[in-house]
């Protein structure tokens, strides 16, 4: 895709973001989108096979624009596993402050979160690969029985990326200092069921999630 296509591309994106903002739903229609955007739906349609399209790109580009932000540090590339996710959930949800009005509106409401995730599977795919990656690379040093397979222990990731953006979603603290939090802790426990030592980080989750239960509710 030349610059040229991709500033289209973008420009769709964005339009869509905003269209949504503004009226506070969803275009009703490809066609109502591209009339309300002076866009040409030959235009449209050389990019997105619906708006469904259009909405999986937006967490798409979410996720690119943290990788891109990442790998400017020349110290990213040769961090352990458990520092890139870290250093990846601090960036990914700094990207996704500067959206904050889209995504709670694409992701909260009445419905329940878990219907609203179908705009996610574009994301789901590519954090499992990044995911894949890691867990390869702590197996690296590992005997072949304590090796851990990455297709269960990505999908278990994306368990806990999910779990993280709906507790994003509902954090109410200052600078977001309890989702913060969550991410050290659920990474913490993450990597101590791949060591082999998961007891104690266990009951210290366990407990931080409980206390969060009890001052929500």
């Amino acid at each position: 895709m030349s610059k040229k296509e991709e500033k289209e591309k973008l420009a769709i994106v964005v339009s869509f973001m905003t269209n949504t903002l503004e009226n506070d739903k969803y275009p009703r229609s490809v066609y109502m989108f591209c009339k309300d955007n002076n866009l040409d739906e030959k235009t449209f349609y050389k990019f997105f096979g619906s708006l469904d399209g259009v909405k999986e790109t937006i967490w798409e580009n979410f996720y690119d624009n943290a990788m891109s932000l990442l790998e400017k540090d020349e110290n990213f590339e040769k961090a352990k596993p458990k520092e890139k996710l870290l250093s990846f959930y601090y960036t990914f949800f700094e990207v996704m402050l500067l959206n904050r009005s889209y995504i709670l509106f694409a992701l909260s409401g009445e419905e329940k979160i878990m219907t609203k995730m179908g705009q996610l599977l574009s994301l789901r795919k590519i954090f499992k690969g990044f995911a894949s990656e890691l867990i390869e690379d702590g197996n690296v040093d590992k005997p072949s029985y304590l090796q851990h397979p990455p297709k269960i222990f990505s999908q278990a990731a994306w368990v806990q990326f999910c779990f993280l953006i709906k507790f994003w979603i509902e954090d109410s603290s200052a600078d977001f200092e309890k989702t913060d939090l969550a991410i050290e802790k659920s990474v913490q426990t993450a990597f101590d069921v791949f060591d082999n030592t998961p007891l104690s980080a266990l009951v210290d989750f366990g407990k931080f999630l409980l206390k969060e239960k009890f001052a929500v509710s």
